[in-house]
């Protein structure tokens, strides 16, 4: 008998073991990758982390106290959060290689599915989701702005000229996202390897002027400045978790490049180049003070390196912002996937499938990205917003590893309790300081986040009540097989009809028989089923049953990482020992219209606005690479 498939915007939650895929290659070589375009937003936080410390909206008094009590405060948060947390637990949790909070989701989901709170981890996790997309529209904003601020630094003359730059750079990214990016990609890794090796010999000449800064990375500096100013330590912690932004990135690009090569590249590169530059940072305050406050990662450079040092720094920008883009298309097409987003044209850049493009998320993001350039115009007023979207992410990745340590892995309690409270504890007074911010231009990530959480949880919402709807009075399939073979003639080829429940008879096909009177020889119907893992082997593609008399049910599983192209997974499938042939084969679609009612279910709000996305959703057709002309639509009407 066939498991139970589900259409896109449907998931089928079918237990499967986790083997990591990975990438091919030489670990060096896919460490240099890893390094251009997993690291860029954390890479290029030391251009804003420092000075928004002090000169922020929560400012620090600038003396040695609060100096050292910051370095020594962000750096135990890189070993703590990155380190410790991402990179060496969470990144455990592959789904068959792949990462981020939607993987994990669906990784977590095959075990707890049916008890009683699996609904509140799902809904976190989709919230997750929504921050992400919040983080997505900051990321190039500030990463742009933050580097490019730099020119006022260097030359205050042209500060007015910052904000129509940072506009022209984010406008030329986003145009030629359509055209792929996998030739430049290929400058990323050796950019970004010249940004961290500059970055780390311009902390060490800051270190060797006063070399007593390496001191600060003691935990008992942090310490002593909680104890000493506790409230505004407290505050300061809203902005000395700009250094760990990006930490979530290790992990959702983790099957682009595996688990070794990303930790090769943290430990090796990244985290003593960022280490060594925020001591440097230090100790630039320390000798110069308030004078280097307007950016002591810029006043790091000796005169003739400054120039070079803002061009090396604006494309390390550039590149964090593309590697959030391509992480913005590669969870849409996830989102898609896994039932929380509607149909959206989706167009391969290259033969390889995680160069995708998708014009609506593209121009969407570009629109929101400029928006906050000309509405905060300075990227100090735009880290308040970074902050929430990144430390609620965080927070929410505590409560599935949670899951993962006592559901999936089993750890026992003395080793797992003890380190989920360090992490909620530490993320919770991220959360707790960033949430002071609000006013500040915090209630951005807020706004969009709810605003994207209430359309992923009313499609997802939405599908599953017009799939109940349609199911209401259905006829089983087994029993119209055995009656309708003899009531219509048969003509020559194959019908396959779409179908999105699990059982039952396609309105299209009962349409069809109704008014044209005729059934196809081959009669197949056919269910797409996502799968809760991200590629599937070949083997595990298709299941069908022959109910006799030329009648058929078939499902396609699909990961949710993969292209859903049905005419490439029907090759090679063979009906009564015939091949499918896609020039004999008909493909009968149900378009249906979505009528809003008082049924019990969604409010009437939300009703419109599911038959609203259901409208504007990619058709069919497009989102299933169906041959144009082997088409046929065929409409109902639902109500939900």
């Amino acid at each position: 008998m066939m498991q139970p498939v589900a259409q896109p915007g449907e998931t089928d939650k079918v237990e499967h073991s986790s083997t990591h895929q990975g990438s091919h290659g030489g670990l060096p070589k896919l460490a240099l990758g890893a390094m251009g375009v997993v690291f860029g937003d954390i890479g290029t936080s030391p251009l804003y982390a420092m000075r928004d410390t002090f000169a922020g909206h929560h400012r620090l008094p600038l003396d040695q106290l609060h100096v050292y009590g910051i370095i020594s405060l962000m750096f135990w948060s890189m070993m703590v959060i990155v380190t410790l947390k991402y990179v060496s637990i969470i990144m455990r949790a592959d789904n068959r290689g792949e990462g981020g909070s939607l993987a994990l989701l669906a990784l977590v989901n095959q075990h707890i599915s049916g008890k009683r709170w699996s609904a509140g981890i799902v809904l976190l996790g989709v919230f997750a989701t929504s921050l992400f997309y919040g983080d997505s529209m900051i990321t190039p904003a500030v990463s742009v702005m933050g580097a490019i601020e730099g020119l006022a630094v260097y030359e205050p003359g042209m500060h007015g000229a910052v904000v129509p730059m940072v506009v022209v750079i984010l406008i030329g990214l986003f145009l030629i996202q359509s055209r792929g990016t996998a030739k430049v990609a290929a400058f990323f890794g050796p950019v970004m390897l010249v940004y961290f090796a500059v970055i780390a010999v311009l902390g060490v000449m800051s270190i060797l002027e006063h070399p007593g800064v390496i001191a600060a990375l003691s935990p008992h500096f942090a310490a002593a400045m909680f104890v000493a100013d506790p409230m505004r330590g407290f505050l300061a912690m809203g902005s000395a978790v700009l250094a760990v932004t990006g930490a979530e990135a290790l992990y959702a690009d983790m099957g682009h490049f595996g688990r070794p090569p990303i930790r090769l590249s943290w430990l090796a590169i990244v985290l003593p180049s960022l280490v060594l530059n925020y001591l440097g940072q230090a100790s630039l305050l320390v000798r110069v003070g308030a004078p280097a406050l307007a950016s002591p990662f810029y006043f790091l450079a000796p005169e003739w390196f400054q120039w070079p040092l803002l061009g090396l720094a604006s494309l390390a920008a550039i590149i964090a912002s593309q590697a959030v883009i391509t992480g913005a298309f590669s969870v849409t097409q996830q989102a898609i996937q896994l039932g929380f987003i509607p149909r959206m044209s989706i167009k391969y850049t290259s033969v390889n499938a995680g160069q995708i493009y998708i014009p609506v998320i593209n121009w969407a993001l570009m629109i929101a990205v400029i928006l906050l350039v000309f509405v905060f115009k300075e990227s100090s007023n735009l880290t308040a917003a970074y902050g929430i979207a990144v430390t609620g992410a965080m927070m929410i990745d505590n409560f599935l590893l949670a899951v993962m340590l006592f559901v999936v892995w089993k750890w026992a309690k003395w080793l797992a309790i003890p380190l989920l409270v360090i992490f909620t504890l530490l993320d919770f007074g991220y959360l707790s300081a960033n949430l002071t911010k609000i006013p500040d231009g915090g209630w951005v990530p807020l706004v969009m986040g709810l605003a994207i959480f209430t359309l992923l949880t009313t499609w997802s919402k939405g599908r599953a009540l017009m799939r109940a709807s349609m199911a209401e009075g259905t006829i089983p399939f087994e029993v119209f097989a055995k009656s309708a073979h003899s009531s219509a003639q048969r003509v020559a080829g194959t019908a396959i009809f779409m179908s999105s429940t699990r059982g039952g008879v396609p309105s299209a096909l009962l349409h069809n028989i109704k008014h044209n009177k005729v059934l196809h020889e081959r009669v197949v119907v056919l269910t797409i089923a996502i799968q809760d893992v991200p590629v599937l082997e070949d083997g595990e593609r298709i299941e069908m049953k022959n109910f006799g008399q030329g009648f058929y049910k078939m499902a396609i599983k699909f990961g949710f990482l993969e292209d859903t192209d049905v005419p490439s997974a029907l090759k090679g499938v063979t009906l009564d020992g015939e091949p499918i042939d896609m020039m004999k084969t008909s493909f009968f679609l149900s378009r249906q219209t979505l009528i809003a009612s008082s049924k019990p279910g969604m409010a009437i709000w939300r009703e419109k606005l599911f038959a609203w996305m259901m409208r504007n959703a990619a058709s069919a057709m497009e989102f299933f690479r169906l041959p144009v002309n082997r088409v046929v639509e065929l409409g109902s009407q639902v109500e939900i």
